[in-house]
């Protein structure tokens, strides 16, 4: 089966810094790809890339078998992709229906379809705060909240930029079960993430990039197994 995001040779560039060289992975239909690397090692820009927030300077990503590089952020969204930045970027002044209701989109056809009480059936600490703005939010009820507000586009494809960052233990556990959840919900997730812990949690899959370049793509599994890839490329 055609994977549901397919990146080959992707290149990019800041300036005249070339930040991604030849990034290939793909994220197959209903799965959980964990992203994985140091700090700067580009998992970001993978993300600014996939979005068009980053022009490729340099081969294809397609999405349901169609080219999006070279498109604006707006027309990927529109095509079914949602994206959920590391630094969460809620409207401060606006409540959580507020936002929730920005983020509203149309039913889509192959996506799951959200409404803002099956958001809170998912996210219970959002369901007591309707009211609350998002700047009087702690950090982990923000993130979530950023996850909602995306989930109410419709998207076939999540994409993740650290989620697990910052956030306190029991905000960790809780972000796992709503990945899985939303996992179950049919849902294709791209994850970019540091946390081995918190990635093997939830990843079918994972890509390790390093320097700008895949290192290792293969099962969550064999990752786990190789103490050694561990060492190398994710030890700080």
């Amino acid at each position: 089966m055609e994977p549901l995001l397919d990146i080959c040779g992707l290149d990019a560039r800041y300036g005249r810094a070339q930040i991604l060289r030849g990034i290939s992975l793909s994220v197959r239909r209903g799965e959980v790809l964990a992203l994985m690397g140091r700090n700067g090692a580009g998992k970001s820009t993978t993300m600014k890339a996939v979005m068009g927030l980053v022009p490729p300077s340099g081969g294809t990503i397609r999405f349901d078998g169609r080219r999006i590089d070279g498109r604006e952020a707006f027309e990927i969204a529109r095509l079914g992709i949602g994206y959920v930045p590391e630094d969460r970027r809620v409207f401060s002044e606006l409540t959580v229906m507020e936002n929730l209701s920005v983020g509203q989109r149309p039913p889509r056809q192959g996506a799951p379809h959200w409404t803002p009480e099956r958001l809170f059936a998912l996210f219970p600490n959002l369901a007591a705060m309707r009211d609350r703005p998002g700047g009087a939010m702690s950090g982990g009820e923000q993130q979530m909240l950023t996850i909602a507000r995306t989930l109410m586009g419709n998207p076939r494809l999540l994409l993740l930029d650290e989620p697990s960052e910052g956030l306190a233990p029991v905000i960790v556990q809780a972000m796992a079960r709503t990945i899985l959840a939303l996992k179950g919900e049919g849902l294709s997730i791209l994850l970019s993430e540091q946390n081995l812990h918190f990635a093997g949690s939830v990843a079918d899959r994972a890509a390790i990039i390093e320097k700008g370049e895949i290192r290792f793509d293969g099962t969550m599994a064999a990752l786990k197994a190789d103490a050694a890839l561990r060492a190398q490329y994710l030890s700080v």
